[in-house]
């Protein structure tokens, strides 16, 4: 698999993944070069709406896929904005909007731990019947005031104690290293190559 589709226009998601999947000498290439639109994310957990965007995207291209479902999960809120991450304020998108919404649900809960999640799935073709499936965790804690510009999403607002720093602060080289994401991603090629 030299090339494989990103089931996914988001550009953010796409620089990270390019960052770990280039020097593997995989070459990744975005749906939308292709012009497939984006799948339906009917559903309520992040394993079924990436098989689903990554089924569709090699449906659409006749390539292997790659997807991602992630978000951002607030313990104080039940686990939301969990698969609502990108739309927690509606449409349009808006990651600031969406960061101003969060800020303000957390204004009077004490507890602001938070987990970014990851599920990555790999399909060889549609039909696949073996998809690659790996998951990666990454705990931090919502801050009020936004830090840093790296990244994207609710990044300036995930602050990781032990760094010191929000996500945002972080060099994508080291956000790659320890963020949910990049682990989903260092599980699926271990599983990959096995």
């Amino acid at each position: 698999m030299k090339n494989l589709i990103l089931a996914s226009g988001n550009l953010g998601k796409f620089k990270e993944l390019s960052n770990i999947l280039t020097p593997l000498g995989i070459e990744l290439h975005t749906q939308n070069e292709f012009g497939v639109t984006e799948a339906e994310e009917p559903f309520i957990t992040f394993v079924e709406n990436a098989l689903t965007k990554a089924r569709h995207a090699a449906r659409c291209t006749g390539l292997p896929a790659l997807a991602d479902d992630s978000g951002l999960c607030v313990n104080a809120l039940y686990g939301a904005p969990g698969v609502q991450s990108a739309r927690f304020a509606g449409e349009p998108r808006s990651d600031e909007r969406n960061n101003q919404k969060l800020v303000s649900a957390l204004s009077d809960c004490e507890d602001k731990t938070a987990y970014y999640y990851s599920v990555c799935v790999l399909v060889r073709h549609a039909e696949d019947p073996q998809p690659i499936i790996a998951d990666g965790r990454w705990d931090g804690e919502i801050c009020t005031e936004p830090r840093g510009s790296n990244g994207f999403g609710y990044d300036p607002h995930f602050w990781l104690p032990e760094l010191g720093k929000t996500a945002a602060e972080l060099l994508p080289s080291e956000k790659n290293k320890v963020s949910h994401r990049g682990l989903a991603m260092l599980q699926l090629l271990m599983k990959l190559r096995a």
